[in-house]
């Protein structure tokens, strides 16, 4: 895990041990007031709320206490597997380190092993599938750079692959038909959409240009990993308010870098006279994917989007 870690430890021996993992992990090392000591953050109570404000700023948060401990502070914020923070919970000595919470989605499985390695104990991970030895098709998911559309059918494909039945697993970008009674739907986040627009344009307008445009290019939402566009939309507030709704970077290259991508691109004297390259969305789309073109430019009202898609290894001439 490479996410931001909250060590939240509440005895002596405890913070020597969250410090000690800190080094190795560069995490956040949190105490009460009375073990306040150089680089340590202060946990102010009640628990319960502090624990609140973590969830929301940490990507993984480790309890050096008891279970109990750990379980009372984190239950009323709990929201789902694929919403919830990574929650480990150990010993003072680390000589004991549970997968608590979020153990494949959140990586907490992953994480209680490095962190065992580092005290020198032993990760306790439950989850039937790691004691099983069978893979977990969520935390493949994470693995793979792939967003989990359905992640309801994941524990009946946990369950089905326990059983030894016969799973379906859908790895694409491509809306289709399910190929299986129970298909869950894996999104690689392998498209950029690249966009140009005129000044000004407002975010409900880009916003329903673009839900057209990915339905029309029948690929799923979940896959876009960027929106890409020229330097001169870099401050273009509706572009800002897309990405954050899509919850993807923003990315913008100069005139000169979009002129330089090969390929055979659909040229606009407009567009040229206004921004100093012939194609924007396209340009831009092909330049950050690495890729190829998946869909060439479409013209909405002010606005234009069009769609790369990575790793192709065809050439857009």
């Amino acid at each position: 895990m490479s996410g931001r870690i909250c060590l939240a430890a509440f005895s002596k021996a405890g913070a020597k041990t969250a410090e000690k993992i800190s080094l190795e992990t560069g995490g956040d090392v949190w105490t009460p007031l009375r073990h306040k000591a150089p680089g340590r953050r202060v946990i102010r109570e009640p628990l319960c709320k502090w624990a609140g404000e973590m969830f929301a700023a940490y990507e993984a948060l480790v309890f050096i206490s008891a279970c109990g401990i750990a379980v009372r502070a984190i239950a009323p914020h709990l929201k789902g597997k694929d919403k919830d923070p990574a929650v480990l919970a150990l010993d003072d000595r680390g000589r004991r380190v549970i997968s608590l919470l979020s153990g494949h989605a959140g990586g907490a499985n992953a994480l209680a092993k490095r962190v065992a390695a580092v005290t020198g104990g032993e990760a306790v991970i439950t989850t039937a599938t790691d004691v099983n030895g069978i893979p977990a098709v969520d935390e493949w998911a994470k693995e793979h750079n792939c967003a989990v559309e359905n992640p309801g059918a994941v524990k009946k494909i946990s369950a089905a692959a326990l059983e030894g039945a016969e799973i379906g697993v859908a790895v694409t970008e491509e809306i289709c038909d399910p190929p299986w009674p129970v298909t869950l739907w894996l999104r690689p986040r392998n498209l950029v959409l690249g966009v140009g627009c005129k000044r000004n344009v407002p975010f409900k307008a880009l916003k329903e240009a673009c839900a057209a445009f990915v339905e029309e290019s029948r690929v799923s939402p979940l896959s876009i990993a960027a929106l890409a566009s020229i330097d001169a939309k870099k401050n273009e507030k509706g572009l800002l308010d897309l990405a954050s709704y899509l919850r993807v970077p923003f990315v913008t290259f100069s005139p000169e870098e979009l002129k330089s991508v090969p390929g055979n691109f659909t040229a606009s004297e407009k567009a040229e006279a206004a921004v100093g390259v012939d194609n924007v969305c396209e340009r831009a789309a092909v330049l950050k994917s690495g890729g190829s073109l998946l869909r060439e430019k479409t013209v909405y009202e002010g606005i234009t989007f069009a769609l790369a898609k990575a790793g192709t290894g065809k050439d857009n001439a």
